[in-house]
C-alpha cells in the first residue's frame, strides 16, 4: 500500500470511530474536522441510546452546541447527495430527532423523498398547528415527484391495445414499429456507413377501450405496508382520471376506512392513515365485494403481506366467492421502489389456488400487469 493509500485509510477509520479515537489516530482538521463533527452530531447518539456518556465542555463535540437546522445546512454541503438522504432519514427515524420537524425553517432545508414523507406521515398527528400546513407542502412535493415518475408510465399502459396490423399517424414512441420501419427502409441501405437511412418511420395504431372497468384497490395499512399504501394512493389518483376507469379504493387494518370519495386527492388519501394495528384481510375484502357491479369487468387488486391477523377462513371463502363470480384477482404484496417484500407464502399459496394472481413488483410494472389483466 502506498503512503497516499495508507493516509486514506487511516482518515476513513479516524472518520468511522469518530473522535473517541483522537488519542490514537489523532485530530482532524479542516473539511474533515467539520465532516467529523456533522457525523458526530447525529451517529454520536447511538452511545446514548446505549446508555454511554457524551462528554461535554470547551473543545468538544457535544450535540448541542449544533441545532438541528444549522446540521442539516453542514451536511446537505458536506456529503453526496445520497448519503445526505441516508443521514436524514437515521436523523429522523432511528434517533427520532423530531426537531427537525417542528421548525418551518428546518422543513425548507429537508430533502423531499418518499422516506421523508413516511416520517411525516407517522409525525403529522402530532405536529403542531403552525407548521401542519408545511408539513402538507413538503409532503406535497414529494407526491407531486412520485405522480411525474409514475403517470406517464400507466397512461402509456392504459392507452389501448397495439394493432400490429393497423398504421397509426400519430408519431409517438410508445407506439413506435421499429420492425416495420427497418423492413420499409432496408432499401435505404448504405454500405459505406453501414447504416440505414430511415426516411419513412412506421407506427402502430391502439384500439381504445370502449367498456368501462372497474378496479377496487383494497390496501392494508399495518405498519409494514408504508410504501405500498403511499404508492397506492398515487396509482388510485392517476387511474381515476383515466378514461373507462372507476376506481374505489379502501384502507384496512382490523378496521375499514373507505376513500373512494377522496381519490383525486392523494395527500388527503395519506393523512387518512392510520399506521398500525392488527389485520383483518377478510373482513376488508368482503367490504369490498359491495363495489363489484360487473365481475366480469372488475379487477379487485389486494395489497398486503397476507399475515392475516384473524382465522384466514373468511378470506378464503370472500376470494373464492369472487372467482366464481369471474372477478379478476390480483395479490401484490409489495409495491415500493425496489421490489422488496414479505409475505405470508401459506396463505398467498392458497389465494393462488383460488384464483388470485401473485405478485410482488415496483409500481411501474404494476400499471402493465394492470393492463393486461383489463384486455
Amino acid at each position: 500500500m502506498s503512503p497516499r493509500d495508507s493516509d486514506q485509510a487511516k482518515r476513513r477509520w479516524r472518520l468511522t470511530l469518530g473522535r473517541y479515537a483522537d488519542r490514537q489516530m489523532g485530530e482532524l482538521s479542516g473539511t474533515d474536522a467539520r465532516v467529523d463533527r456533522a457525523l458526530d452530531y447525529l451517529y454520536g447518539r447511538e452511545y446514548e441510546q446505549r446508555g454511554l456518556h457524551r462528554p461535554s465542555g470547551p473543545g468538544s463535540l457535544d450535540p448541542t452546541q449544533m441545532k438541528a437546522l444549522d446540521w442539516l445546512g453542514e451536511a446537505r454541503k458536506l456529503f453526496p447527495q445520497s448519503v445526505f438522504e441516508v443521514m436524514q432519514d437515521h436523523a429522523l427515524d432511528r434517533y427520532g430527532l423530531s426537531d427537525l420537524l417542528d421548525d418551518p425553517k428546518t422543513l425548507d432545508n429537508l430533502e423531499p423523498n418518499q422516506d421523508l414523507l413516511k416520517t411525516l406521515l407517522s409525525f403529522h398527528g402530532r405536529a403542531k398547528p403552525e407548521i401542519k400546513d408545511k408539513l402538507q407542502q413538503v409532503a406535497d412535493a414529494v407526491i407531486q415527484d412520485i405522480m411525474r415518475r409514475l403517470k406517464s408510465d400507466m397512461q402509456r399502459a392504459f392507452s389501448g391495445r397495439r394493432n400490429p396490423f393497423k398504421r397509426s399517424h400519430v408519431a409517438s414512441a410508445a407506439n413506435f414499429d421499429w420492425r416495420g420501419t427497418l423492413r420499409r427502409n432496408l432499401k435505404n441501405y448504405d454500405p459505406e456507413s453501414g447504416r440505414i437511412i430511415a426516411d419513412d418511420l412506421r407506427f402502430i395504431a391502439r384500439e381504445r377501450r370502449r367498456l368501462p372497468w372497474s378496479v377496487v384497490l383494497c390496501v392494508d395499512q399495518s405498519g409494514s405496508m408504508t410504501d405500498s399504501i403511499i404508492h397506492s394512493a398515487v396509482m388510485a389518483a392517476i387511474l381515476s382520471g383515466l378514461p373507462g376507469v372507476n376506481v374505489s379504493m379502501v384502507l384496512f387494518d382490523t378496521s375499514i376506512l373507505d376513500v373512494t370519495d377522496r381519490l383525486t386527492d392523494p395527500l388527503e388519501t395519506l393523512l387518512s392513515v392510520q399506521l398500525g394495528g392488527g389485520t383483518d384481510i377478510g373482513r376488508a375484502v368482503e367490504y369490498c365485494e359491495g363495489f363489484v357491479d360487473t365481475p366480469e369487468r372488475t379487477v379487485f387488486v389486494l395489497i398486503s403481506d397476507f399475515a392475516e391477523g384473524a382465522s384466514p377462513s373468511r378470506l378464503y371463502r370472500a376470494v373464492a366467492k369472487m372467482n366464481e363470480a369471474k372477478v379478476r384477482m390480483i395479490g401484490l404484496s409489495a409495491l415500493d421502489d425496489l421490489g422488496d417484500s414479505y409475505m405470508d407464502k401459506q396463505i398467498a399459496e392458497r389465494l393462488a389456488g383460488l384464483g388470485m394472481k401473485i405478485g410482488a413488483m415496483t409500481p411501474d410494472r404494476l400499471a402493465l400487469w394492470l393492463a393486461e389483466v383489463m384486455r
